[in-house]
């Protein structure tokens, strides 16, 4: 595109004019591998994520080695075409040294020219290469003012090319901080309750004109423990499925009977991912989008449901398998101020995946943990985030406790139920280790996916329905996640029709737990979805910024509203008239404006 071609251009008018004629060689061929680089990540990035990463979260590849295993699952041997031109010249430079050696042995004929001075070497090339920089740098500038106005991240980066696009994001970033520099905190929190009022969350009919009914189960489960199980690539469309006449997730069927189970909720996650989902259910606050909340707000004091269970006597840890240091989680379990998180040295590895340790061996520590903990008399919040389904859900042999039918046997769906079922499994032991050490019927169990595992590009919308005989959507029924809770000596057996996202996890559960997030003076940016009746919330990773799920539509921008889509979240089909919900579209870019304002305007931690 011209945009791009423009700003490589800028780049080679800088090596012209900065380096000498024997450097050049070199510089142009290191600018060439980071350039090939740069493209192989950023195609590798889309095929994940379904955006254009900004320079902020490519600063993040130290993550990869990490998910080494999830990472070689995406790779194409298309994608290696970058570095393509490397083998060309490779083979053009052999040939030649070959011809030149045959032509030296040959005492090949020399013709002599006349010394002819490179017109490169002096004042007109110079001047020359300067003009064409000038031009190109102020023609790039024009571009990215234009794009500066589009939302969408890949309307924008397609509209001024991917290194003005990151030209784009400094500057956005510059204008953030200088905003946060004059900004003022409590200003912002009384604009995000302002907003928020403005919205019908509530039927007037129902709160008596003025929205003070009294909230629905509020303090269900007060002064029970807690725990959160934060399940990895877990969606949706497993629950209540059978395959070959066995339940893919007997375990949280089970719980679904008893508890209240919102199978409407989807993933708000950004770049961060897991650590994303741990954020969200824990604070209420969107991600940025522009960087994992861990690495770019582990510095802050994040308002937490860690912070308000402390207050009334709680002692708050949590538990993962991997190193503390994946994704900064060594930051971010301060910044929500968990009292203990134990990470890899704590378990043993039984080397259930790349990660190591399973789901089992993570329940067996964390039972040791809150044992004491609840020998001492203490009330407890333990959240648990699990790995054994993490791509590419390879599950050892004898680990396994389900049996596909030929169709899905050595496919990467049989992989995907294989370890979900293990999942719930896993949940099914820990479970029954809280009855044998009587702490079940004390303790509230709290279930939610992270984020999708099936990809498009590995499993097909068409392949899921044809094999498991269930409607399927590649985005809305992947981005689907499921959310349980089971309160202790209460048989509800609730299945809500209620749309929601991660931000409305935590005010849920405060409201459970009898802790008034108004009285505590606590800013959430989502709702509690046992009180609710309508809802709306928006999503800017995996779909760009703009997108907003309702109580009836996804609704996806282009440009803008106008020339967007949307989906039925309930038939899967395209809605063709969605000029109604434009306030919807407003609302809720305002409001993760306002949300990116506040989390940025957090203290930082001492």
């Amino acid at each position: 595109m011209p945009a791009e071609a423009l700003s490589i251009l800028v780049l080679f008018c800088a090596v012209e004019l900065i380096f000498s004629v024997k450097r050049k060689g070199i510089v142009y061929q290191i600018f060439n591998f980071l350039f090939s680089f740069l493209l192989f990540a950023v195609t590798l990035y889309y095929a994940h994520f379904g955006t254009v990463p900004t320079y902020v979260v490519l600063s993040e590849l130290n993550q990869v080695p990490q998910i080494r295993a999830s990472v070689n699952a995406l790779l194409r041997p298309e994608q290696f075409l970058y570095f393509a031109d490397f083998a060309v010249l490779a083979l053009w430079r052999t040939v030649s040294l070959v011809l030149a050696r045959r032509k030296s042995r040959r005492g090949g004929l020399r013709f002599q020219t006349a010394e002819v001075k490179p017109l490169r070497n002096g004042r007109i090339w110079k001047l020359s290469v300067a003009v064409v920089m000038i031009i190109s740098i102020a023609i790039s500038v024009v571009s990215v003012r234009s794009g500066g106005k589009v939302d969408n991240e890949l309307f924008r980066a397609e509209k001024i090319g991917l290194l003005n696009f990151q030209i784009d994001a400094a500057l956005r970033n510059y204008e953030e901080k200088k905003m946060i520099a004059e900004g003022n905190l409590q200003e912002t929190k009384t604009e995000i309750s302002d907003l928020q009022a403005s919205y019908p969350y509530r039927d007037d009919s129902q709160a008596g004109g003025n929205g003070a009914l009294k909230p629905q189960y509020f303090g269900a489960a007060k002064g029970k423990n807690l725990i959160v199980i934060q399940m990895e690539s877990f969606q949706n469309f497993p629950i209540h499925l059978s395959v070959g006449g066995q339940e893919v997730t007997p375990v949280l069927n089970g719980l679904i009977k008893e508890g209240v189970y919102f199978p409407h909720v989807y993933q708000q996650i950004g770049p961060g991912n897991t650590s994303d989902a741990e954020f969200m259910s824990n604070t209420s606050i969107y991600p940025t989008a522009a960087v994992a909340m861990s690495k770019g707000y582990g510095n802050r004091e994040l308002p937490s449901l860690p912070r308000l269970l402390q207050k009334h006597g709680y002692v708050a840890n949590t538990f993962h398998i991997n190193n503390v240091t994946f994704w900064d989680r060594n930051k971010l379990y301060p910044a929500l101020n968990f009292d203990q998180y134990y990470d890899k040295p704590y378990y043993n590895n039984d080397h259930f995946n790349n990660f190591g340790a399973s789901d089992e061996e993570m329940y067996r520590v964390g039972m040791e943990k809150l044992s004491e903990i609840h020998r001492q008399g203490k009330s407890f919040y333990a959240q648990f985030v699990t790995t054994s389904s993490h791509s590419p859900f390879i599950v050892p042999e004898d680990r396994r406790q389900i049996k596909l039918t030929s169709d899905l046997e050595g496919t990467n769906l049989g992989n995907y139920i294989t370890a979900v079922n293990y999942t719930d499994y896993a949940i099914g032991k820990l479970i029954g280790q809280l009855k044998e050490a009587n702490m079940w019927d004390d303790t509230m169990l709290v279930i939610y996916g992270d984020h999708f595992g099936l990809q498009p590009s590995d499993t097909s919308a068409e392949e899921i329905k044809s094999k498991l005989g269930i409607p399927y959507d590649n985005i809305i029924s992947r981005f689907n996640i499921p959310f349980i809770v089971h309160i202790p000596g209460q048989n509800l057996g609730i299945t809500s029709d209620q749309s929601g996202g991660q931000v409305d996890m935590m005010p849920t559960m405060a409201n459970l737990l009898g802790i008034s997030l108004n009285d505590e003076g606590f800013t959430a940016l989502g709702q509690d979805l046992l009180n609710i009746d309508h809802n709306v919330f928006g999503m800017r990773y995996y779909l760009p910024t703009g997108s907003f799920f309702n109580d009836e539509i996804l609704f996806i921008p282009g440009q803008g509203f106008d020339d967007g889509s949307a989906i039925s979240l309930d038939t899967l089909q395209p809605v063709s008239d969605f000029s109604s919900y434009r306030s919807d579209y407003d609302y809720v870019t305002q409001l993760m404006k306002l949300s990116d304002e506040y989390v940025k305007l957090l203290p930082k931690r001492h």
